[in-house]
């Protein structure tokens, strides 16, 4: 099957696929020739077998492929866009995955203003003279709260008189007047100056603090001093000096133990003012692809209709693809880009410090807590992906009524409650809900990459279920399944002294009670199902106040039952059509919906 599949390759630019017998996508990858780059994979004599000169990693995939897939585009740069939106949907197994595609906000003004204030923003505001500061991966609301403290800037957009902000000295006033366009400019431009030399906003802060916590007001105090290290943390000390007053970013990338990491510094006036950095575990010390991460990383960070701080970008490597993103970079914004690894000078000093920054924080990584657990769990479980990003399931309804799904996320340590998603459904039993909870979280893998891990709350059979969807979406998401202790045919929750079963793609694993490993994965399920009920609740207690509005036109519980089963929920009968109402009931309870509701 596969040889015949490598004769109908085209000498065109595109992406290709390879998919073991399971049908499971192993690799994505983009050419320039189709037909020339996949067969650079194989040996064709005296069989077909992996091209020994490729690296280990590659040979083991193609050892695992049995059948591949291809598309065809326009143009190389065409068949990055696709490769790198195929790896953020799909997760493939031999991919190195970047599956973040977070906005991070900037802080801007808008100098067309009379008297204009700093404000956060994550998307392109267009018009002229607006400055934009950033993007600040942590601590821009701390620096905006320090920036407004620091300087008698207009500290309310809708202010039109003057305000307590103005009796303690706070605001100038310019709401009414009481200082001119020319002495706020001059605020305006120390504001600035503060911006890209973060650190000198703390020390009002710090005399704040000092005085709350004279004050007694410890809380106040212990806030303000969380603000200050966020802030810290925002500025990177260097003894670079920069001869020119230049805008750039700078990126590095390093590997070992298993763990990747990325840093990225944001240049401004020739000040770092903000820094990024990514963890990433690897699945094999061979997984890692110097010119897959770049790429993928430095497409990351500049999504379309985002501010862009410089067009020129310095990496501490060249990589193959170099050319190719820059000329995709200047399309994407229509701006020319320069992309370049420095050899010598103060810019090859910046990416040698973002590699030192990237190598402290992986010594920092391997030695936490929350990556040695993780690790056990991905080693006892044989999971194939280190779980940094779970995902959870549950259900809830009563007797068929409010029928809800849950999805509940835990990242990088701790619950995230940004990406909880809840479904209304219209299936009655949990296999069915948990076939409608699970498909339509597959289906939105596009929009909202998936996870590492999959947790079920159910048996062997829900997780049988989820594998097939799993399948059928491509994607390589780990799944685990934990079913409630049973007695007397009930579920039991008494926290300390469960004995849920894990069901695993292997069988079926009892843990004991004090297992630190089912103690997290309970916690993760009862995380969901907190969330689930929480929102079946809320939505029984709509349905009721809506069910409740139809009594009270005179429309029996039967038709509402009738009227639920056919439309799913209150809403959708809220909209039917007269006729539709009509052919479901009559003519009279139809117009007491439609007159009414």
């Amino acid at each position: 099957m596969l040889e015949n599949e490598l004769k109908t390759l085209p000498n065109l630019p595109g992406v290709y696929q390879y998919f073991d017998v399971q049908g499971k996508l192993l690799y994505v990858g983009k050419a320039k020739n189709l037909k020339n780059r996949v067969r650079s994979y194989f040996n064709f004599t005296p069989k077909l077998s992996p091209n020994p000169n490729n690296s280990l990693r590659i040979q083991k995939m193609i050892n695992q492929t049995y059948h591949l897939e291809f598309i065809t585009t326009k143009s190389e740069a065409d068949a990055l866009i696709l490769e790198n939106s195929f790896i953020k949907q799909l997760h493939p197994k031999y991919n190195i995955l970047l599956r973040d595609d977070k906005t991070y906000p900037y802080i801007y003004i808008d100098l067309n203003d009379d008297f204009p204030r700093f404000e956060i923003t994550r998307k392109i505001i267009k018009k002229n003279k607006i400055k934009y500061f950033g993007p600040f991966f942590k601590g821009a609301k701390e620096l905006l709260n320090a920036l407004y403290l620091s300087f008698e800037l207009r500290q309310k957009k809708s202010c039109k008189e003057l305000c307590l902000f103005y009796q303690i000295k706070r605001c100038k006033g310019p709401c009414e007047q009481k200082i001119s366009k020319q002495e706020y400019e001059k605020i305006i431009q120390k504001a600035t100056q503060a911006l890209l030399n973060p650190l000198s906003l703390t020390k009002k802060l710090e005399n704040k603090m000092f005085e709350h916590a004279k004050n007694e007001n410890y809380e106040e105090a212990a806030l303000i001093r969380d603000q200050i290290k966020t802030i810290e943390d925002v500025s990177i000390k260097i003894q670079i000096d920069l001869a020119k007053l230049e805008d750039f970013d700078v990126f590095s990338i390093h590997h070992e133990a298993n763990i990747l990491s990325m840093v990225r510094f944001v240049i401004k006036n020739g000040k770092i003012i903000s820094s990024n950095y990514k963890i990433l575990a690897l699945n094999d010390q061979n997984d890692f692809d110097l010119n897959a991460i770049y790429k993928q990383y430095i497409l990351e960070n500049y999504i379309q209709d985002t501010p862009v701080n410089s067009t020129h970008i310095y990496v501490h490597d060249d990589f193959e693809d170099m050319k190719l993103l820059q000329d995709l970079l200047s399309e994407r914004f229509s701006k020319k880009f320069h992309l370049k690894s420095p050899k010598l000078g103060e810019k090859k000093a910046l990416c040698e410090l973002a590699l030192e920054n990237a190598k402290i924080n992986i010594q920092k990584h391997v030695k936490s807590e929350d990556y040695l657990f993780l690790k056990e769990l991905k080693d006892f479980f044989k999971l194939q992906n280190h779980p940094n990003h779970i995902e959870i399931f549950d259900n809830s309804h009563m007797q068929g009524e409010a029928n809800v799904g849950a999805l509940v996320s835990y990242k990088d340590g701790k619950f995230d409650k940004s990406s909880y998603r809840h479904y209304h459904l219209s299936y009655k039993n949990d296999y069915d809900q948990m076939l409608q909870t699970l498909s339509k979280r597959a289906l939105s893998f596009a929009k909202n990459p998936p996870p590492d891990l999959w947790l079920i709350d159910g048996g062997n059979a829900l997780l049988k279920l989820a594998s097939d969807i799993i399948k059928s979406s491509g994607a390589n998401v780990d799944i685990l399944a934990i079913s409630k202790e049973k007695i007397d045919a009930k579920a039991h929750r008494a926290k300390g002294n469960t004995k849920d079963k894990i069901y695993t793609q292997e069988g079926k694993i009892q843990l004991s009670a004090d297992d630190k490993k089912l103690q997290f994965l309970q916690k993760l399920r009862d995380e969901a199902h907190r969330f689930a009920i929480s929102f079946h609740q809320k939505t029984k207690r709509k349905q009721n106040l809506q069910s409740s509005k139809l009594i009270q036109l005179g429309i029996s519980q039967g038709y509402i039952k009738k009227f639920l089963d056919y439309y799913g929920s209150f809403d959708k009968i809220n909209k039917a059509s007269f006729d539709e109402l009509k052919s479901l009931s009559n003519t009279k309870i139809a117009k007491l919906i439609k007159d009414n509701l």
